[in-house]
């Protein structure tokens, strides 16, 4: 039985890919911060379900920013694979916290690669590491593997560092590590700060006559947006290859945030125009344009390919925020 360490297990992408391995047979380790409430929400279904998954699924505290812990966890777990998922992954955010955005993405990385190597699994595991299209920044699109980065925030910033060391350590020490290059990538499990879910959840809302605008910030932002569930079959995939590599996963188109809040309230038989506001409050200080993936070099080598389109990713997270709220009014909670 093969055994995997996914940080940030507790994540969208960290709770995808924690199905996907446990369906495949895996032993699944997962490191998850210690705070005052449960934040494994995601997750719970599966550790509750003790008689298919549970007992194949194992958390340990830990924090990227902690290199002693991380190394007592890959000690005491050995894993034959090891996702790094974990990060401070708000872009807006970033510029507020740019110091701790910086400790978690950049030098966590760093931590982690070496402890790796520390305790002596540099030729005996595979890494994956979660870089992000952020990396481009200003380079126009398409965007693929040899496109030059010029991150415009300190998230892509921090997470090139993250990247550079994942090559480090690939050329340097002969880790089997692979950098995932992943575009834009939403689902119903994603987080509530992030526009795509704030746009569905307004939706939900003002449907049912719960909120009656909701403020974004520029609309004219392009992205390349996929759905969380098929991007971390393409990290499973990377380490299955006989050599680390990069790889851009996307899906090739673009929208903008403007199309994806007209089909979310079109979903629902509303305007968008008579609920969405601009505030300037949301606008980043530099702003990424336009962000579209090539992926023909995943599709050729890893056999990967989107399944989920924009429609019907707009569709699902929308339809789980009504269904949602639905629930405790049919149950009269």
């Amino acid at each position: 039985m093969k055994k995997a360490l996914i940080t940030g297990i507790t994540g969208q992408d960290g709770s995808y890919l924690c199905e996907l391995l446990l369906r495949k047979g895996y032993e699944v380790h997962g490191i998850v911060r210690r705070s005052s409430s449960f934040n494994r929400g995601r997750i719970e279904h599966l550790i509750q379900d003790t008689g298919t998954y549970g007992d194949r699924l194992f958390l340990h505290y830990g924090d990227m920013t902690d290199s002693s812990a991380l190394n007592r966890i890959l000690e005491h777990t050995g894993p034959d694979e090891v996702y790094n998922l974990a990060a401070q992954s708000h872009v807006k955010i970033s510029f507020d916290l740019p110091e701790y955005t910086g400790d978690v993405d950049a030098l966590g990385v760093a931590r982690l690669l070496d402890a790796i190597r520390e305790v002596g699994l540099t030729r005996e595991c595979r890494f994956y590491q979660a870089s992000t299209s952020e990396m481009f920044g200003a380079s126009p699109p398409p965007q693929n593997e040899d496109t030059p980065f010029r991150p415009r925030s300190p998230y892509g910033a921090a997470k090139l560092y993250a990247h550079w060391m994942v090559v480090n350590f690939r050329a340097g020490y002969g880790l089997h590590a692979s950098s995932g290059i992943l575009f834009n990538h939403e689902s119903p499990r994603r987080g509530e700060n992030f526009v795509t879910r704030k746009i569905a959840m307004a939706v939900a809302r003002i449907s049912m006559g719960l909120q009656k605008k909701v403020a974004l910030g520029n609309l004219d932002a392009r992205r390349d947006w996929g759905h969380a569930r098929d991007f971390v079959e393409a990290m499973y995939l990377m380490l299955q290859q006989p050599e680390g590599d990069d790889y851009v996963i996307a899906t090739g188109e673009t929208h903008s945030i403007r199309e994806f809040a007209e089909k979310a309230f079109s979903h629902a038989g509303l305007d968008w125009r008579e609920h969405v506001v601009t505030d300037e409050k949301y606008f980043r200080p530099t702003e990424v344009d336009a962000l579209r993936g090539d992926a023909s070099k995943a599709r050729r080598v890893l056999g990967w390919k989107p399944r989920v389109g924009f429609d019907e990713l707009v569709t699902e997270m929308v339809d789980a925020e009504m269904e949602m709220l639905g629930k405790p009014r049919e149950t009269g909670k």
